[in-house]
């Protein structure tokens, strides 16, 4: 009994650690960011650096977010799953709230905190990746096998689309929607009977998207934007003459020219088309790979916490990997004309203060996954017989004898299905391949 008890002390007191390829993106898309940020609203005000100094303040605010995630088990986070669900609700129906929402050029999207405005789709979206993820473990199987438990999740993923097209954010909805469909499909949905939802799911946006005038003309200034470049192809013509602007080495950093009173929304929506009109084919491409190396190392996490059987900390993984690169994919489609107009920042690079705190957080849980990632395979390595040595930490006694550790390999299918959680039938884990 005595040994047991040294053994669950040395597996407890085995930490992990934070995925070094992880953070190192993070902090050169950050850094990125500040740069550009300032870089694209020094002609914006007439202090040159307010947008800049307002972008390290949420900033800040963001990284202390991001160490409490960081530092937060993530069971801990999972017991709240509803109370989360619940907040998403609340938060989207707080800026129908007299007093409280806040109208910007018609859209009701933000509440008023006093000292800023915060708009509540942008901490939606990390709830419900949470919520979702937690329903995923609790519902796998039944996610899989029965329409119920698969409609369930569509069911509030609508209701909170409803929401947001009364504000209206389409471009959220749609990013939501997508994301929701991921997961699930992640999760190990059923793909025949996914295909009618997703169906009827593409034909209604598609449908809300023509019958809206202001979304119709979007779309047709998307299609020809030099048709009306005063009119409703402002800004992507300007954009597009940006990124030309650039060639392949970029006019310099602080030589923009579109920045200066031509291209709206240069610090937010369109900071894309800045930097690459500063750094040209070759930074754009720079940022892009950064891009890919975030989404996927954070996929390639995902799959080894499926791997592990912590489904919770892949899902996490997956549902942050999901919307990180959508919404990348979207922004930059978007200033470089192969996508209308979203209205959607660049993550960890356009200013904004929601955007930026609820993307830290998002990024703080990313960190949190790696963490106990890593500490399950040195407390997995010190259990099948590899020591502490195989986990990092200094040797307290010596090891057990292989032989006595080993598991024969014709067992080795048999204990993997007495750890899974199943409870209806046999499932197959997604893969992208065999990963070491």
């Amino acid at each position: 009994m005595n040994d047991l008890s040294r053994q669950a002390t040395r597996l407890e007191a085995i930490e992990g650690s934070y995925d070094k390829w992880l953070l190192g993106a993070i902090i050169a898309l950050t850094g990125i960011g500040v740069v550009m940020v300032a870089s694209s609203s020094i002609a914006l005000m007439s202090s040159p650096f307010y947008y800049l100094n307002r972008h390290l303040i949420f900033l800040a605010v963001g990284i202390v977010l991001a160490v409490v995630a960081a530092r937060t088990e993530l069971k801990s986070i999972e017991q709240y799953n509803q109370i989360l669900l619940l907040g998403c609700f609340v938060l989207l129906l707080a800026v129908f709230t007299p007093g409280l929402g806040s109208t910007v050029n018609g859209a009701r999207r933000w509440i008023n905190l006093g000292i800023s405005k915060f708009q509540t789709v942008e901490a939606v979206k990390v709830l419900y990746i949470v919520w979702l993820s937690s329903y995923l473990v609790r519902f796998r199987d039944e996610v899989n096998a029965t329409w119920p438990a698969m409609l369930k999740p569509l069911g509030v993923a609508g209701a909170l689309v409803v929401l947001l097209l009364l504000q209206p954010d389409f471009g959220s909805s749609t990013l939501l929607l997508a994301i929701t469909a991921g997961m699930l499909v992640l999760g190990g949905v059923n793909m025949p009977r996914m295909s009618m939802p997703v169906i009827i799911g593409l034909v209604g946006m598609s449908a809300l998207a023509i019958i809206e005038p202001y979304r119709m003309r979007r779309i047709t200034s998307f299609l020809d934007p030099w048709a009306d470049q005063q009119g409703d192809g402002y800004q992507l013509s300007n954009a597009l003459m940006a990124v030309g602007r650039g060639e392949w080495t970029g006019v310099g950093l602080g030589n923009s020219v579109q920045k200066l009173y031509y291209l709206p929304e240069a610090h937010t929506d369109f900071i894309f088309s800045v930097t690459a009109e500063e750094f040209g084919f070759l930074g754009t491409c720079t940022i892009v790979a950064l891009y890919a190396l975030l989404v996927g190392r954070t996929f390639w996490l995902g799959m080894r916490c499926v791997e592990m059987k912590r489904h919770f900390s892949g899902y996490i993984a997956f549902g942050i990997g999901l919307w990180i690169s959508m919404q990348t994919f979207v922004s930059i489609g978007v200033n470089l004309g192969i996508l209308p107009t979203k209205g959607l920042t660049l993550p960890l690079i356009s200013s904004g203060g929601s955007s930026v705190l609820m993307t830290c957080v998002a990024m703080g849980l990313l960190l949190r996954v790696t963490y106990e990632l890593k500490r399950a395979e040195r407390r997995q390595a010190v259990r099948i017989g590899g020591g502490e040595e195989a986990a990092g930490a200094p040797v307290a006694e010596p090891a057990a004898p292989a032989a006595a550790t080993s598991v024969p390999k014709a067992a080795e299918p048999v204990a993997a299905a007495a750890r899974g959680t199943s409870r209806l039938q046999s499932r197959i884990e997604p893969t992208f391949g065999r990963l070491s």
